[in-house]
């Protein structure tokens, strides 16, 4: 059994547009980083292709960007098409890291992240590490998807347990119960002694093409499926016409596309100077 799911990041960029607006709306929210009289530390933790890695660069052109990713396909696109010098004279590179054990190795202005954290089941108990790992006055802001009980991921999950999957897939389509309701972020946060800003969002995205929704999901919470079942084409092919069949029926196409209601959760925790 595969434990890591394999990433296609040309999938997952196919969305980038409906996939970036998060992000930005999260980098809206973030207020000035410290001054610290030298170009800011960033920190991208789940930085994927790096498309959205490269936003930090337009705020903070001087800055050194460090992308962290466990998917070895991801980091290879982003370093070609994003490491190296950025137009503002700052620096972005990436490493290999797994979100659940990244820890802080310096002390960094910004750590950011940006719809990775899904993946960690433990992640709020990263939080006071990272935190202690902030510069005076330095901000912690992540974004995660809060739909896992919509019906794209709730009738994944109901197929991964129905009989002919089960001894397969059995977990595969259920990984994100650990999402914290906003409340809950806010308080932990809060508890960490920092000044917090905490909010969510629902998107209604409009999607076009034949079976969006299916391929919107190929790119994120169906590449463990994917993992899988790569071996055998035969299953795999089945597996899709059966989602793609129960997706049709819950998102069905309108006249201007197919509505696909995605519910983002937003944080920032600003470290007491």
């Amino acid at each position: 059994m595969h434990s890591v799911p394999i990433w296609d990041p040309y999938q997952y960029l196919r969305h980038a547009g409906h996939r970036t607006r998060p992000f930005l709306d999260l980098l809206a929210r973030v207020g000035e980083l410290p001054d610290q009289g030298k170009p800011a530390r960033i920190a991208d933790v789940g930085c994927g292709p790096g498309n959205v890695t490269a936003l930090l660069a337009e705020r903070w052109p001087a800055a050194h960007i460090t992308g962290f990713d466990l998917s070895p396909e991801m980091l290879a696109l982003a370093d070609k098409e994003q490491a190296g010098t950025t137009a503002g004279g700052g620096w972005m590179d990436f490493r290999p890291a797994d979100a659940a054990h990244w820890r802080p190795d310096e002390p960094y202005d910004l750590i950011i992240s940006n719809a990775a954290l899904q993946w960690v089941p433990n992640h709020p108990e990263s939080f006071s590490d990272w935190i202690d790992g902030l510069t005076p006055g330095g901000t912690l802001a992540f974004q995660v998807p809060g739909n896992f009980t919509s019906p794209s991921h709730a009738l994944l999950g109901e197929l991964c347990e129905a009989p002919q999957w089960r001894a397969r897939l059995s977990g595969h389509g259920r990984r994100y119960v650990h999402i914290l309701e906003p409340a809950e972020y806010l308080m932990r946060l809060a508890d960490l002694g920092c000044e917090t800003d905490v909010w969510e969002t629902t998107y209604l995205q409009l999607l076009t093409g034949e079976d969006p929704v299916l391929d919107w999901v190929k790119g994120t919470a169906l590449r463990p499926v994917l993992t899988e079942l790569a071996d055998d084409p035969a299953a795999e092919a089945e597996f899709l016409a059966q989602y793609r069949d129960l997706l049709r029926k819950a998102y069905p196409p309108g006249p201007h596309g197919t509505v696909f209601p995605f519910r983002r959760v937003f944080a920032i925790a600003r470290k007491a100077a």
